[in-house]
């Protein structure tokens, strides 16, 4: 059984620490809007620059690389972006990735072709792999008390979920209002205008870098010429080896349940029987409510795992009291209301994203305790990045990949049960290696 210690007092946040926090917060929601915009556009979009059909050969193929090759870009970058946030700093890095993917956001909105529309997401990928990683390890080295640094770097991550309720709105007001709103390319098309709102983070984060500090631990061994440069070979050396691969494979089985199952919902909800014969526009507003019922359920996990963080000692039993639940909730809910019932898919979603969301939340907890300054940001980026984004993300694939092999009579259906077997999978492989997992040392970073 995981130890449960009492509270101690923290010191209070000064006005500083609060622009620091909202600052963070405005990048991880942000984030994480761009990531989960893909799922609600994709579709739409592939229907009006390929001219295919819902379900096609074509869409399929293109969806599979929508998803796949941003990721397989972020990845590679990120872990660039990793090495940077260690050579460069920490606020650096984090402003430069938050321009990123909101610019990179704009430009996919003025696409004419799914290549230009790819092109757009690999940059808004980009930006959103390096973010993660820049903005948890700047936290964590800004908030000296370990329990404040605990609980500062756990809450600020339920942004990420408000960031995913917001582009589900944002979405249903633009499949609302779209016939009123100016012409994008020729035409009224919610998802030009839903990829248009990426000028927010970047007047958001122009306004406030200037006052933003970067991390004194890192600014004071930078000065004093005792920062080491950061290294990936030296991730897998003895003293980190077992920490790099196994927070690798199971920050990958994490994006891999997103990627490979709860994101494909929105392309699965409109072949639900309430919705046939249903017009398009209240087709996609439907899809929007449903994510929110998603993003709510992240949001409450992301709480919930923020609230135990600080109380539960045992990495490891934190982390299976979300693992176990979801590993049985997730295939039962693609196999059986995904497939069936709107009214029990939206529930059913609520809580496999408040098992899956949190694990996300639970590895920006966890990476900045188990490497030291100079490598921070490099062990966080292999992790994330490596396992993360290229091989978690390369989960989508596998699932539009099988779905002509799974039975069902529908290209909903069958994506339901792809995304079940995919989804599954991977929880029991992330359970399995959690048995690996090393626990870190209470108390300060390691230096």
């Amino acid at each position: 059984m995981a130890t449960v210690r009492a509270e101690d007092a923290r010191p209070k946040l000064t006005g500083l620490q609060w622009l620091i926090c909202a600052t963070a917060a405005i990048g991880f929601a942000f984030a994480i809007y761009m990531y989960l915009m893909l799922p609600l556009i994709v579709g739409p979009a592939a229907i009006e620059l390929l001219g295919a059909g819902p379900g096609s050969p074509a869409l399929n193929r293109w969806v599979g690389l929508m998803f796949w090759v941003p990721a397989l870009c972020g990845g590679g970058f990120g872990l660039l972006g990793g090495y940077l946030i260690d050579r460069l700093g920490r606020r650096t890095v984090l402003v430069g990735s938050i321009l990123l993917y909101g610019l990179s956001a704009i430009a996919g909105a003025f696409a004419t072709s799914m290549t230009g529309l790819l092109l757009a997401r690999c940059g808004v990928f980009v930006g959103v792999s390096v973010e993660f990683v820049a903005a948890i390890t700047w936290l964590s080295e800004l908030f000296p008390d370990h329990k404040q640094r605990e609980a500062v770097v756990g809450y600020t991550q339920i942004a990420q979920s408000l960031g995913g309720i917001l582009v589900a709105a944002t979405y249903a007001a633009t499949v609302t209002l779209a016939a009123q709103l100016p012409e994008v390319r020729g035409g009224h098309e919610a998802w030009r205008y839903t990829m248009l709102t990426g000028l927010v983070p970047v007047i958001l984060i122009l306004a406030l870098s200037p006052f933003l500090p970067e991390s004194p631990v890192w600014r004071q061994k930078r000065a004093a010429g005792t920062l080491k440069r950061p290294s990936i070979a030296e991730l897998f050396q003895p003293a980190f080896r077992r920490t790099t691969i196994v927070t690798t494979i199971m920050m990958a089985c994490a994006f891999g349940a997103a990627s490979g199952a709860i994101q494909q919902l929105p392309r699965i909800v409109p072949g639900l029987p309430e919705l046939q014969g249903v017009a398009r526009t209240a087709q996609q507003q439907t899809v929007s409510l449903v994510q929110t019922f998603q993003e709510v359920g992240g949001i409450v996990g992301r709480f919930f795992l923020a609230f135990l963080a600080v109380r539960i000692v045992s990495r490891r039993s934190l982390i299976r009291l979300f693992q176990v639940p979801g590993m049985f909730l997730l295939p039962l809910v693609f196999v059986f209301p995904a497939t069936q019932n709107l009214e029990l898919v939206k529930w059913g979603i609520f809580l496999v994203a408040f098992t899956t969301i949190a694990q996300l939340s639970f590895w920006g907890n966890y990476l900045p305790r188990v490497y030291p300054t100079h490598l921070r940001g490099t062990g966080e980026g292999f992790a994330a990045n490596v396992g993360g984004r290229m091989i978690g993300n390369l989960m989508v694939a596998v699932t539009t990949g099988i779905v002509a092999s799974m039975p069902g009579g529908n290209p909903a259906t069958q994506l339901a049960y792809a995304a079940a077997v995919v989804g599954g999978t991977v929880y029991v492989i992330s359970f399995t290696a959690s048995f690996w997992l090393p626990e870190p040392k209470a108390g300060a970073l390691i230096e």
